[in-house]
């Protein structure tokens, strides 16, 4: 189960030291129900990824996500398969109290649509709805938890098509 709240913010947070970053180039088989395949590169390796999502919750925090690694050829064949340019992420991680890590992204850097948003994680729904941003209440002041459009999913249909469209039998 994937329990998040998401952000649109501007830029990278000041004042935080990452503690690791990531690469990453992500696609959508589907995305109803979600099917997406990742690559994530960081300190030199790389780790493939599919995954599937399930229907978010009626408020937009909990969701189940099933992900698995596949090897590179299996993801270089469904890469070839989507036939779309795949979005293009920075992930940079940031600790904070309690344990909890800010993931703040960078989203097809140098390209019209390009955009930031943070992502916290929670291991429950309680927690979720109680944790308060504290110092990063400004910088996450526009919270997108549950809109309507504010999913990568969502951003790949308006900037690359839905490659279910293609499949449509009218």
């Amino acid at each position: 189960m994937e329990i998040e709240r998401k952000w649109l913010v501007k830029g990278w947070p000041q004042g935080l030291a990452p503690v690791k970053t990531f690469v990453m180039r992500q696609g959508y088989v589907t995305t109803r129900p979600t099917v997406r395949i990742r690559s994530e590169e960081s300190e030199g390796k790389t780790d493939y990824i599919l995954c599937f999502k399930g229907k978010a919750s009626s408020d937009g925090l909990a969701r189940e996500e099933i992900e698995s690694p596949i090897d590179p050829a299996l993801f270089a064949r469904l890469e070839a398969f989507l036939q779309r340019p795949l979005i293009q992420k920075e992930q940079r991680r940031y600790r904070l109290e309690g344990g909890l890590v800010l993931e703040v992204n960078q989203v097809d850097a140098g390209q019209p649509g390009e955009f930031f948003y943070a992502e916290v994680e929670f291991d429950s729904e309680e927690a979720a709805r109680a944790w308060q941003p504290g110092a990063l209440a400004e910088y996450l002041s526009d919270e997108v938890t549950g809109t309507p459009g504010q999913s990568m999913a969502a951003y790949w249909c308006a900037t690359r098509g839905d490659l279910a469209d293609e499949y449509r039998v009218e």
